[in-house]
């Protein structure tokens, strides 16, 4: 699938039309997407953001398999993701979707290096040792690698998450507040590795979050409000997402 802007054509990595997510029934019902189109180029760090409730954790949730819409069309790639029953969605978010999420979600009792090729290992494949070695090198794990979670960093936990969800090469990569359990120097450490990911290892990322600083490692950030896309910025900086945000009321 290809996006075609007036200097280019870029591959999309994820294309979402005419979302809609409802909750409830009758006098109960709650809309928390309204007809949402919204693309995602390849190779694009792209962040995910609003005031609590705007549905920006909802659009990611659909976006990734996690939660089904009420109306509208998902592709990953060329696949109609909307379309597959759970065994092929299930199958889909194990080969081609990566998931970094803020509690890291390790196995305490395995090595980072165990935890870092478990999906591959779950899936019954084979590592491919010159790109584990190349992520681990380049998160700056290759010290860490017989170390289990507890005797690691905060920071250290996340990027062996991080190399986790980039083993398997996926299409695209899901970061729900990848930063929220971490001190600054250890969320700057682990946003830098996104955005490297995104900028030498071609990643696509999809990040929600609710820090401006966080945002302005993008290329673009979404801004969402009431369920629906209120705008976007291209090259952000914290200060113009505080201005964003602030124009939203968040």
């Amino acid at each position: 699938m290809i996006i075609t802007t007036e200097n280019s054509q870029r591959t999309l990595a994820v294309q979402a039309r005419g979302l809609r997510k409802t909750y409830g029934r009758g006098q109960t019902e709650v809309t928390a997407l309204k007809d949402v189109d919204l693309d995602f180029p390849a190779s694009q760090f792209t962040a995910i953001m609003g005031p609590s409730g705007s549905g920006k954790s909802t659009l990611m949730h659909c976006l990734a398999g996690l939660d089904s819409v009420t109306a509208g069309t998902i592709h990953l790639g060329e696949t109609e993701l909307t379309a597959l029953n759970d065994k092929s969605l299930t199958r889909l978010r194990r080969d081609r979707i990566g998931f970094v999420f803020q509690a890291f979600n390790l196995v305490p009792t395995l090595t980072a290096e165990a935890n870092i090729t478990l999906p591959v290992a779950l899936a019954g494949g084979t590592v491919d040792s010159d790109w584990f070695n190349s992520i681990t090198k380049t998160l700056g794990l290759v010290g860490r690698l017989k170390h289990r979670p507890h005797e690691l960093s905060g920071g250290q936990q996340q990027r062996v998450a991080v190399a986790r969800a980039l083993l398997t090469r996926p299409d695209v990569i899901f970061a729900d507040e990848p930063t929220g359990n971490l001190d600054s120097r250890s969320g700057a450490e682990v946003l830098g590795m996104l955005r490297r990911s995104s900028r030498e290892m071609g990643q696509s990322i999809i990040m929600v979050t609710h820090d401006p600083v966080a945002a302005s490692y993008a290329d673009r950030v979404v801004l969402m409000n009431d369920g629906e896309l209120v705008g976007q910025l291209e090259n952000p900086t914290a200060d113009s997402v505080l201005a964003s945000l602030a124009s939203l009321g968040a």
